[in-house]
């Protein structure tokens, strides 16, 4: 029998559908069914790399872990990753299709839709329930006969709509009932009940307006979820990190750097640190930088692009004279190509530029090819020096997702000795002599916890911090659990099974 669906759209991106997602896909595996998620098309810049080498929304790897499931690019199929000059490149099925413009995108949507037909067909097939998360929102008129993401994959599917809305904006009902509004009757039909998230303040003080929307529209509001914090879930949207930047922290043991590139890709390579209690800040400007102990440049889906960025705003001359000054640096994928001496892109692979000066912090020199690597790995530390010392055979395990190849003429941090597909014997990254500015392509480096522990005693040491007493970060599988907890007790999970149980006619 095909799985039953359960579709979560939004009045717009960045509202929590995501995270939604993630928390029923956790109440219903604590509830004993098999169950899977599912998106059709997802535009992010944080992705991941399966065990088979493909490509795939970082979200979507979240909600496969709250089921207790090995990610698969079944549950994305289709990845779209920003460029620069308005482009994205197209990834189908975890593998590079080509890079388009939006014009030229929407051309080939009725090819694609058929692949996302495919791959969830053989999702229903093994699993109890999948739950589809849709994308931006489904009253995009200019879209709506392009689109592939959400009423038209809901109508594809006979799969029941729960929609979301923000009030932490202001304006929810306006966005609910506005949503409605733009919608044909048909469409409408599918949608079975509102869910109102991140609420903050007295519910009681909110039931005339849920009494007000229900009158209205015809439909209930299955759930009003609190706003909440200290639940370490990471989210891959962008909206989601200017929140962060502006909620980030004051305190902290030691004061991290990142800076804030215009094309940022996986920054939840970074959320452990904060978790052991490191004050994450990251920085747009040269003004905001200060002293800190620790600078990261992270990955970019448009490395040449933002490289010049970093000179255009003075960043680059200011990381420069942080390492001048001793500071600790360290540089992931795109981040680790800027730290060289330069990047060229002689095909004119990612960018319209030849190339770029690097900001010449390692030996290092970055030529982009067509092909794309993407693989999960295993690796041990080799160097023992500056941030590694003591830290000599040390395991992690991680991932890489880059296109171009890097010649270094430093010591290689890093031995890859595993992938999915076997042993291998190939040397990772830079680490230039005085050991203090380390790059590498792996990321999901600081999500090993002895590695991360390791490195940051290090570097407290040398800054002659005292770190807070060694804590056990609370475990992704607990993590999920709190969230469905909170998300639990705030749905009607009575309506919702009924909602499963009679499709779009419930």
């Amino acid at each position: 029998m095909p799985a039953k669906l359960l579709m979560i759209q939004g009045t717009a991106s960045s509202v929590g559908k995501s995270i939604i997602v993630t928390a029923l896909c956790r109440i219903f595996k604590q509830d004993g069914f098999q169950v899977a998620p599912f998106k059709a098309q997802n535009m992010a810049l944080n992705s991941y790399v399966t065990r088979e080498g493909g490509e795939m929304g970082r979200a979507q790897v979240v909600q496969a872990e709250a089921c207790g499931l090995e990610p698969s690019v079944d549950m994305n199929p289709i990845l779209l990753k920003p460029e620069a000059d308005s482009r994205s490149q197209v990834i189908v099925c975890g593998k590079v299709a080509e890079s388009l413009t939006a014009a030229r995108y929407y051309e080939h949507t009725p090819y694609l839709f058929s692949i996302v037909e495919e791959c969830l067909h053989r999702m229903r097939q093994a699993y109890d329930i999948v739950v589809i998360e849709g994308a931006g929102s489904p009253a995009e008129i200019n879209l709506k006969e392009k689109e592939i993401a959400n009423m038209r994959l809901a109508k594809m599917a006979s799969s029941p709509v729960l929609l979301v809305g923000d009030i932490d904006r202001g304006g929810v009902f306006a966005h609910l009932v506005g949503t409605l509004e733009l919608l044909t009757g048909e469409e409408r039909d599918y949608i079975k009940g509102f869910i109102i998230n991140k609420f903050r303040g007295d519910l009681q003080l909110l039931r005339p307006g849920l009494e007000t929307l229900q009158s209205r529209t015809g439909k209930g509001v299955l759930g009003v979820i609190p706003y909440f914090r200290g639940i370490t879930i990471a989210q891959e949207d962008s909206v989601y990190l200017e929140e962060r930047k502006k909620n980030s922290p004051t305190g902290g043991n030691l004061d991290i750097a990142i800076l804030h590139l215009p094309h940022i890709s996986n920054y939840d390579d970074f959320d452990p640190l904060e978790m052991e209690g490191c004050k994450l800040r990251y920085i747009d400007d040269a003004t905001e930088l200060g002293e800190p102990d620790l600078i990261i440049l992270p990955g970019s889906k448009s490395t040449i692009a933002d490289l010049l960025h970093l000179w255009r705003v003075g960043l680059a001359e200011m990381v420069i004279e942080q390492a001048r000054k001793g500071t600790a640096i360290i540089g992931v994928c795109g981040g680790y190509q800027m730290l060289g001496r330069s990047i060229q892109d002689p095909q004119r692979i990612e960018s319209s530029q030849e190339g770029a000066l690097g900001l010449g912090l390692l030996d290092i020199l970055t030529i982009f090819e067509a092909s794309k690597t993407t693989t999960q790995v295993k690796a041990r530390v080799i160097a023992d020096r500056g941030l590694l010392a003591g830290m000599t055979r040390q395991e992690i395990m991680g991932y890489e997702i880059h296109m171009g190849q890097t010649k270094s003429g430093e010591t290689s941090p890093f031995h890859i000795f595993e992938t999915p597909q076997g042993k291998v014997a190939r040397l990772d990254g830079a680490l230039d002599q005085s050991g203090l500015i380390l790059g590498t392509y792996l990321h999901g480096l600081f999500h090993n916890a002895g590695f991360r522990r390791a490195f940051l005693h290090t570097l407290e040491q040398r800054q002659g911090i005292s770190g807070p007493a060694a804590t056990e970060i609370e475990t992704r599988e607990r993590q999920y659990d709190r969230l469905a907890e909170l998300v639990r007790s705030s749905l009607d999970l009575a309506a919702i099974y009924r909602i499963l149980d009679g499709g779009i006619d419930g």
